[in-house]
């Protein structure tokens, strides 16, 4: 089994490298774990307070969960992953059934903050993007699907989000084997990756050094 770790600031292109790699690998050998699904649950707070959450510092998740859910999957057994409700800001009833794969994509933007859930990867990629272009997508993406206003956006983004990438997701790039620039408009890096995964399928050697595309 591999896993790869794919992190980067918020609206960096995360998910669009992840999707591409994914869509170009054969599914029955692939499963993703995204880890806003691992989220806490903010169900025991009003609304109000809710939204005053920092979501983009390690503790707006629960780690443990995660690193529990990996280690059992690298031993085969399938885990229930959270389904995570952005509007509400809760986790619902539902669960979403992962089960063990011979790749395993972790995703999100704290992943490599944490040494023990780090040290279950084989290979670290970080999607590398410029502050103003994460600050448009993210405008888009939370007034699309999250139900927020511009100035919301805005507010979060001078307050939190921009604050706690530079305390601790810019400085966890150091961390990463391969940095992916562009994010996912870098098709080139995204077409070497996905090659490079395709030959770890067949022969598994960790991954060393850091790359940049």
């Amino acid at each position: 089994m591999i896993i790869i770790g794919i992190a980067g600031g918020t609206a960096s292109g995360k998910t669009t490298v992840v999707r591409s790699i994914y869509e170009n690998l054969p599914s029955d050998r692939v499963a993703l774990i995204p880890q806003d699904a691992y989220y806490k649950d903010m169900e025991h707070l009003p609304m109000e307070e809710r939204l005053k959450v920092n979501y983009d510092h390690p503790e707006a998740f629960e780690f443990d969960l995660l690193l529990e859910h990996i280690c059992a999957l690298k031993n085969g057994i399938p885990v229930e992953v959270p389904v995570y409700d952005y509007v509400t800001c809760t986790r619902t009833t539902e669960s979403r059934t992962v089960n063990p794969q011979e790749v395993i994509i972790i995703e999100g933007i704290m992943i490599m903050t944490d040494p023990k859930l780090r040290d279950q990867m084989d290979i670290k990629i970080f999607v590398d993007a410029d502050a103003d272009d994460r600050l448009m997508r993210r405008i888009k993406r939370d007034v699309r699907e999250r139900g927020r206003t511009v100035e919301s956006v805005l507010d979060a983004y001078e307050t939190r989000v921009k604050p706690m990438h530079n305390l601790f997701i810019e400085p966890s790039k150091r961390y990463a084997d391969i940095i992916v620039p562009q994010g996912g408009s870098n098709h080139v890096a995204i077409d070497v990756l996905t090659s490079m995964i395709h030959a770890k399928l067949i022969v598994s050697p960790a991954v060393q050094g850091t790359s940049t595309f």
